[in-house]
C-alpha cells in the first residue's frame, strides 16, 4: 500500500467526526476498507478506532458514569480478523421525542403540504405522517384540515401533471371579465394563505400566475403539455405586461409595502417622505396597493394609472349615502 502523509489534528477531528456515522451504517467493516475510504493507513485507522472507546457521554461532573456511556468496540474480532464492529453507539441511534402538540403541528402541516399537486402525491408523504404518529412522547391530538374550496382544482392540476396534458378552465381576475384559459401546468404555490397555480398560458403564450380562488369550470384537456419545463416567475418578477410607477408615501408607511419595496429601482426620501419607482404587475394591482394603504401612498405616475385609481376610489365613496 502507497505510504500516506501524517495526519494533523484537524484531519483526526474532521475524520472521527465521520468515522462514527460510517461504521454504524457498515455494520461491519474492515479496517483496510475503512482506511481507504478516510485516506489513511490501516495503522492510523486502528489507532482512531481504538480511541473511540475513550469518547462518549459525560455523566454528572463532567466524569464518565457508566460503562455504557462510552462507545465500545467488539475487540476479538478487532484483535483476530482485523474487523471493525461497533457494539455500543452511546445511543446515537435514539430517537427524539416529540411533544404531542409539536407532533399535531408537524402533521398538520404535512397534510397542507400534501395538497401540492406533483409533490405531496408520494408515498414519502404517507411514511413521514405515520413516522410523526409513533414517534410522539404521548399520542398527538386528531388533525383535520378541513376541505378548501381550491382542493378540487388543485386535485385537477395534480391529475394533468400526471397526465401530461393541458387544463382548461374559467378564470375572473378582479375587474376584468371572465376568460376562458388553457394552461400548461408547472406547479402549485402557497404565499399568505393563497393558493396560486403557475403555469404557461395558451392565450397569453408567456408564464402566468393565478390565483385559484379565482378558477372555475376546471377541466383536463387532451392537449400534450409543451412547457412543462419553463421557468415559473418569480411573485414579484417581471412578466413583460408591467407597469413602471412613481409613488409618494410617508416612511412609517414603507414597512408595509415589503418585497414592493425592496425591490424598487429609486428611492428617495425628503422630510419623511419617500418617492419610489418600482415595478407593479399592472394598473390593477396597482390601484389595488394604493387602497390597502387607506389613502397613506399616492400614484404620481404613470398619469392613467393615478386618474384611474381617483375614478375608482370616487365610485367607491359614491356608493355610501
Amino acid at each position: 500500500m502507497t505510504s500516506r502523509r501524517p495526519l494533523i489534528a484537524t484531519d483526526r477531528a474532521a475524520i472521527m467526526l465521520q468515522l462514527v456515522p460510517y461504521l454504524i451504517g457498515k455494520g461491519e467493516v474492515s479496517v483496510e476498507e475503512a482506511a481507504d475510504e478516510f485516506d489513511v493507513t490501516p495503522d492510523q485507522m486502528r489507532t482512531m478506532v481504538e480511541k473511540l472507546t475513550v469518547i462518549g457521554l459525560p455523566g454528572e461532573r463532567g466524569y464518565w458514569q457508566m460503562a455504557n456511556d462510552l462507545f465500545d468496540i467488539d475487540w476479538d474480532l478487532l484483535d483476530e480478523r482485523g474487523l471493525i464492529v461497533i457494539t455500543n453507539s452511546v445511543g446515537l441511534e435514539r430517537s427524539p421525542k416529540l411533544t404531542a402538540r409539536e407532533a399535531a403541528a408537524l402533521l398538520a402541516g404535512l397534510q397542507v403540504a400534501r395538497a401540492i399537486p406533483g409533490v405531496g402525491d408520494t408515498d414519502l408523504f404517507g411514511g413521514l405522517l405515520a413516522k410523526l404518529s409513533r414517534g410522539a412522547a404521548a399520542r398527538p391530538a386528531d388533525v383535520i384540515v378541513a376541505p378548501e374550496p381550491v382542493d378540487a382544482v388543485r386535485d385537477t392540476v395534480a391529475a394533468a401533471v400526471r397526465e401530461g396534458v393541458a387544463v382548461s378552465f374559467t378564470y375572473k381576475a378582479p375587474d376584468a371579465a371572465p376568460t376562458t384559459r388553457t394552461v400548461d401546468p408547472v406547479k402549485i404555490q402557497i404565499a399568505s394563505d393563497q393558493w396560486y397555480l403557475q403555469g404557461w398560458c395558451h392565450m397569453r403564450e408567456a408564464m402566468r400566475t393565478f390565483h385559484l380562488d379565482r378558477v372555475s369550470d376546471m377541466r383536463l384537456t387532451d392537449i400534450p403539455v409543451t412547457h412543462a419545463e419553463e421557468q415559473a416567475p418569480g411573485w414579484f418578477q417581471s412578466t413583460g405586461d408591467e407597469v413602471v410607477a412613481r409613488v409618494r408615501f410617508p416612511s412609517a408607511v414603507a414597512p408595509l409595502l415589503g418585497e414592493y419595496l425592496d425591490r424598487a429601482e429609486v428611492v428617495e426620501e425628503a422630510d419623511g417622505v419617500l418617492l419610489a419607482t418600482m415595478r407593479i404587475a399592472d394598473e390593477v394591482s396597482l390601484r389595488r396597493l394604493a387602497a390597502r394603504r387607506g389613502g397613506a401612498l399616492e400614484i404620481l405616475e404613470p398619469a392613467g394609472a393615478r386618474r384611474a385609481a381617483a375614478d375608482w376610489a370616487r365610485a367607491g365613496l359614491d356608493q355610501y349615502p
